[in-house]
């Protein structure tokens, strides 16, 4: 697929939802095609869905019916129309400019919203959380060290789940976004189904390694994170462990720089004093 992308990649829906460019069409970093529109004279966001997680993490999206994530607006099997959050904040901006507790706060509430209880029924498409941590267990054979330590961790959460649902699966600082009087909402969810905990890890290693991973920092999410959400601290440092590491796991598959992940692993692991 070519990086550069124009408003002829978005028909028929541009015809079909009689959508308006409101702004230039992007590839994402993993190739998602999106197109700033107008819906109704509204700020819309259109997405080609290229892969099968991108339409699970769609049907996630339209069964939470813009509950604390972005409506959706239309939706068919390779594009979804989304509501367009265009407030002014940033939880990323946030985290790096001295508010990082509050940004963690904004980040549990959000998911405290998605993990709510609703009437119909999940999408039958929802991946099994088990199966999501495909990529750790050859990671940690073949790298071992922090990445042993987490899939060990990760093996015996996973084999004893507690308080599953439907989860988001990447919920991060850059996966919240300010929606004006809607409030902080979520987009881009993976549609995975499993613990409640494992939703609230990977909120560790974001924004970025010098905010995640100064002094004090990791400690302080997980208090707050606990407090808002009511978990048990250490098994939620087990999560952090074991998130971090199927982080590094995947990064080491994409040949790129698995520090930051490794990183925040080794942090969350000395909070629990192994590793």
């Amino acid at each position: 697929m070519t990086s550069v992308v124009t408003f002829d990649d978005f028909e028929p829906w541009m015809s079909l939802w009689r959508l308006e460019p409101d702004g230039e069409p992007f590839v994402t970093r993993f190739k998602s095609r999106l197109a700033p529109v107008r819906a109704a004279g509204a700020p819309a966001m259109l997405k080609l869905a290229g892969s099968d997680e991108e339409r699970r993490g769609a049907a996630l999206m339209a069964w939470w019916a813009g509950d604390g994530a972005a409506r959706v607006l239309a939706l068919d099997d390779r594009a979804i129309l989304l509501e367009r959050a265009v407030g002014a904040r940033s939880l990323a901006a946030m985290a790096r400019g001295g508010e990082d507790g509050e940004a963690t706060r904004i980040l549990a509430q959000a998911l405290g919203r998605l993990h709510m209880p609703r009437a119909a029924p999940p999408p039958s498409t929802l991946v099994p959380l088990g199966e999501w941590f495909r990529a750790l267990p050859e990671a940690a054979e073949r790298h071992g060290g922090v990445l042993a330590t987490a899939w060990s961790l990760a093996q015996g959460l996973l084999a004893a789940p507690r308080d599953e649902r439907p989860l988001h699966g990447d919920l991060h600082h850059d996966n919240v976004l300010d929606a004006g009087e809607r409030g902080w909402l979520a987009i881009d969810p993976k549609g995975l189904f499993g613990e409640r905990a494992f939703d609230y890890a990977f909120m560790l290693c974001t924004p970025d390694m010098e905010t995640a991973c100064a002094p004090g920092v990791l400690a302080r999410r997980a208090r707050i994170v606990c407090d808002e959400a009511d978990l048990d601290l250490e098994r939620y440092l087990h999560w952090g462990v074991a998130c971090a590491g199927l982080s590094a796991a995947w990064t080491l598959g994409w040949g790129e720089d698995a520090s930051p992940a490794l990183t925040v692993a080794r942090l969350a692991a000395g909070e629990l004093g192994i590793g």
